[in-house]
């Protein structure tokens, strides 16, 4: 406890929290740069969509990852992240499905192509499952549900589930990197089942 003590007061927590801010702000600062000098390759609007999710997905994925560190280092700094990592991570898919439907899908029509592309089904469904998270995310939200909002939040696991079939669903050839994000998916899934058993895992639970 007194090891935590000195880190808090000295100010440690506040640099790591600026660090990570700066750390899920590089894929954008990326784009942007990338966007100026005009060196996105012959489809801009493709390169533009797919950066934006998968940057989603990664800081979705990392933000998973913020529990098993609290419980393995012992430091509460990790926890203090998690929040504004899944907001970075919202923020993301938020600008991923505008790219989407700016420069891919277009704005007209939008239930056809739904039903004809099964992978953008996958998107839509983890994107929907975002929202309520991302807007219960504040300490208002958590007194105002309460018990419920734990459960709720475990939708989280489910929603890096569809996220991957979505990304999956649309590779071509090269599978390899998407195969490596499932297999860290299941390993922390497999730690949670460890940890709480379904409770831990699926939403609202019981036993």
């Amino acid at each position: 406890m007194s090891g935590k003590r000195i880190v808090d007061r000295s100010g440690s927590v506040l640099i790591f929290r600026l660090l990570v801010a700066f750390l899920a702000s590089v894929p954008l600062l990326v784009l942007v740069i990338n966007i100026a000098g005009q060196s996105l390759g012959p489809d801009p609007g493709q390169e533009v969509t797919e950066l934006l999710g998968i940057a989603a997905f990664q800081l979705l994925i990392v933000t998973l990852c913020m529990t098993p560190l609290k419980r393995w280092t012992g430091w509460a700094g990790w926890i203090r992240v998690r929040r504004m990592l899944g907001l970075f991570a919202f923020f993301y898919a938020v600008l991923h499905v505008l790219a989407f439907l700016q420069f891919i899908l277009g704005w007209s029509d939008l239930w056809a192509t739904f039903t004809k592309r099964p992978y953008i089904v996958a998107g839509a469904l983890s994107f929907l499952m975002l929202i309520p998270l991302a807007l219960t995310s504040t300490k208002g939200m958590m007194k105002r549900l309460g018990k419920s909002w734990k459960p709720l939040h475990k939708l989280v696991y489910l929603i890096a589930i569809v996220a991957w079939i979505h990304f999956i669903w649309q590779a071509r050839s090269d599978i390899g990197e998407m195969v490596a994000y499932g297999l860290v998916i299941v390993g922390l899934l497999a730690l949670r089942w460890k940890w709480g058993g379904a409770r831990g895992v699926i939403p609202f639970a019981r036993g």
